[in-house]
């Protein structure tokens, strides 16, 4: 059933704390609460519930428990833990008074993520009209806009083929016991020495001596495979369950190092990519490809998220500048007049290519056009910020659908990050201007 809406009674408690008569009402969480619109995404959620069964819980209480774990780079468990001892946390959240205890469990957070899909984009808009609205962002901003690709690496170690057939082994093997498949030996200490001498040797560059531990691995896991394929052998409901993990198993003890094609670099998430970036200190990324857009010109409260998404399968950067400037329009309600992108972006499919301009490009590029372009690179610190300060340096959420939530999550604390800190400068710059107004005693006068 649709959640309940948040009412607030407005009553005292003789046993209870008012968060508003605890905390500071000027803090920037207390203004950023007062100007996102609650009753707007309530609305956009209110279809994905039925009429029927128990009311889910308050959309502002999870929606504002999201927004708060990306503005502030937490965790789930880290979100949820600083909730209960943080009166700021909890006004956010819609609390009237102090609670003592988390009302609520943390998978709530995953279940949410996993119901509102795509409707994630609705809270990078609002994210925008707050910022619009604060006066952080103006609509000359949205205009021309920067757009680059990045990686968003996936939580997996790098992927050696001794640790690929070691995790394809326990992988494995915790499945036989969990549906009770009894096998002839698990070669679980076997696979573990196997994979330890592998990396030792490999290290000591010894490499006949790492293979033999390979084949080792190899031919573990090939007996693994085979028996388990005879126990579940006509049992649909069994067969069923190991199809995946057998298909995955098999096509880890099959690849080679430098194979062309397709390749798994993952036992538990096979939808990691390999993506090579140029970069010295990291030839090769693991993860998904992310699309972002910024504003070229600096907003009043600086560079702002207007679009981003996952692009999986690895595109090339061109063929992926039609649909993302489509969804920025479609995002922010404003045409794009010019934009500008890197090298990467040669032979793209834009719908105006005399308005998209490539760095170095020489042609048609002059005044405004060419300080505009030199501004390019302003999206790179954009990019570095949400890595180091919010989750896109490293994903954590399941499959694809974790890859473009987190995407796009990270975006909406970058924007809301960039809010806060305006809200702080101008309350600041309401001080520095009220200072000499306000009334002091003679003793506490600053200005004697």
């Amino acid at each position: 059933m649709r959640p309940k809406k948040h009412k607030a009674t407005g009553s005292n408690d003789l046993f209870r704390a008012r968060l508003d008569e605890i905390i500071n009402m000027k803090h920037e969480l207390v203004l950023l609460a007062g100007k996102i619109d609650w009753d707007w995404i309530d609305g956009e959620i209110a279809p994905l519930y039925s009429e029927n069964g128990r009311p889910g819980i308050e959309t502002r209480f999870m929606i504002g428990l999201l927004l708060l774990k990306h503005i502030y780079g937490l965790s789930d468990e880290g979100v949820c833990e600083r909730w209960v001892h943080d009166p700021y946390f909890q006004f956010f959240t819609g609390e009237e008074f102090f609670q003592h205890a988390f009302p609520h469990e943390r998978s709530d957070l995953s279940h949410w993520r996993k119901r509102l899909g795509d409707k994630l984009e609705r809270l990078l808009a609002e994210s925008l009209r707050v910022a619009h609205e604060a006066g952080a962002l103006r609509s000359q901003d949205l205009k021309r806009v920067t757009v680059d690709t990045t990686v968003q690496p996936k939580a997996i170690s790098f992927p050696t083929d001794a640790k690929l057939l070691h995790a394809a082994i326990k992988g494995l093997n915790r499945l036989a016991r969990r549906h009770g498949v009894r096998l002839r030996q698990s070669y679980s200490r076997v696979a573990k020495a196997a994979a330890m001498m592998a990396g030792r040797y490999a290290h000591a560059k010894q490499f006949n001596r790492h293979q033999r531990q390979l084949r080792i691995l190899r031919s573990r896991l090939g007996r693994i495979i085979r028996d388990i394929r005879r126990k579940i052998e006509r049992q649909p409901a069994l067969e069923e369950v190991f199809a995946l993990p057998l298909g995955r198993a098999s096509q880890i003890r099959s690849q080679q190092q430098r194979q062309r094609g397709w390749k798994l670099y993952s036992f538990h998430a096979p939808e990691v990519e390999c993506i090579g970036k140029g970069k010295a200190a990291a030839p090769y990324e693991f993860g998904v490809k992310a699309s972002i857009v910024t504003n070229n010109r600096r907003a009043p409260g600086g560079l702002f998220v207007l679009h981003a998404s996952a692009m999986p399968d690895n595109p090339y950067d061109g063929h992926t500048l039609r649909d993302v400037i489509d969804g920025t329009e479609a995002l922010t309600g404003c045409p794009i007049e010019r934009a500008y992108v890197d090298k990467g972006y040669r032979g793209h499919d834009a719908q105006n290519p005399r308005r998209v301009f490539i760095s170095g490009q020489k042609r048609g590029v002059f005044g405004v056009i060419k300080r505009e372009l030199r501004r390019r690179s302003a999206i790179e610190p954009i990019i570095g910020h949400m890595k180091t300060e919010g989750h896109l340096g490293r994903c954590h959420l399941k499959g694809r659908a974790g890859d473009a939530a987190n995407v796009i999550l990270s975006a909406v604390g970058h924007n809301f990050r960039r809010i806060l800190a305006w809200l702080r400068e101008l309350l600041a710059l309401f001080l520095r201007l009220l200072w000499p107004t306000l009334a002091w005693p003679a003793q506490l006068n600053p200005a004697s």
